[in-house]
């Protein structure tokens, strides 16, 4: 049972995933001995886990009393989509840079990555549409070729994932339906000396999720 992780680690994994999946919302308290008792474990490994994600700012801890699931403050979403938008659009004016032949490449790994969330709209699998939307994004950036900056968006994920918590298919069709068109957008602007318009669609697209995730 857990793969061979040890008991710290499976602690680990198990709180944060309810963390970004939402079973955990923000503001929550939650107790070591809720997490031993849910994997058959003792206190300790749980404990040490708890250390952990209070580490990476998902839980803030309360001697005798608990965790506190921390909730994304609007000031974590607007840094989070500031740097954003300095990591994508600088790796979107380096695609429009590119060579026909390098960017028609990574423009078709785009469009399969659209496809793929396409898909997964039309089945109503919100898990699949936010991993979708999150790898059209991740080849976006691994297209600049800068392993610092693949580095800093991979650092990100956590605290987007928690951002993009029902702002996709939770808010009804008209949201992933404006994801899946500012995409669009996006693919159609990336050409040649494009750069300008190409980060002004990718400025809408971020703009769109601050407002979703804030409401304004």
């Amino acid at each position: 049972m857990g793969g061979g992780l040890s008991a710290k680690e499976r602690a680990y994994r198990h709180t944060k995933a309810g963390i970004l999946d939402g079973s955990l919302p923000g503001g929550d308290l939650i107790s070591e001995g809720q997490v031993a008792e849910a994997l058959e474990m003792s206190r300790t490994p749980v404990r040490e886990a708890f250390l952990r994600l209070e580490a990476e700012g998902l839980l803030r801890l309360f001697p005798k009393r608990g965790a506190l699931v921390v909730a994304v403050s609007p000031v974590e979403v607007e840094a989070v989509l500031e740097a954003r938008e300095l990591v994508e659009g600088h790796a979107v004016a380096k695609l429009c840079a590119a060579s026909p032949a390098d960017r028609e490449g990574v423009v078709g790994r785009l469009r399969e990555e659209l496809a793929v969330q396409r898909a997964a709209f039309a089945a109503g699998d919100e898990t699949g549409f936010a991993e979708g939307d999150r790898r059209f994004h991740t080849v976006l950036v691994e297209s600049a070729r800068n392993p610092i900056l693949d580095e800093l968006y991979s650092s990100l994920r956590d605290r987007q994932l928690r951002m993009n918590l029902g702002s996709m298919l939770g808010r009804g069709p008209t949201r992933a339906e404006a994801i899946l068109a500012q995409h669009e957008a996006i693919l159609d602007a990336l050409g040649p000396d494009a750069a300008v318009e190409a980060q002004a669609r990718l400025v809408e697209h971020l703009s769109s999720t601050r407002t979703a995730v804030l409401g304004r």
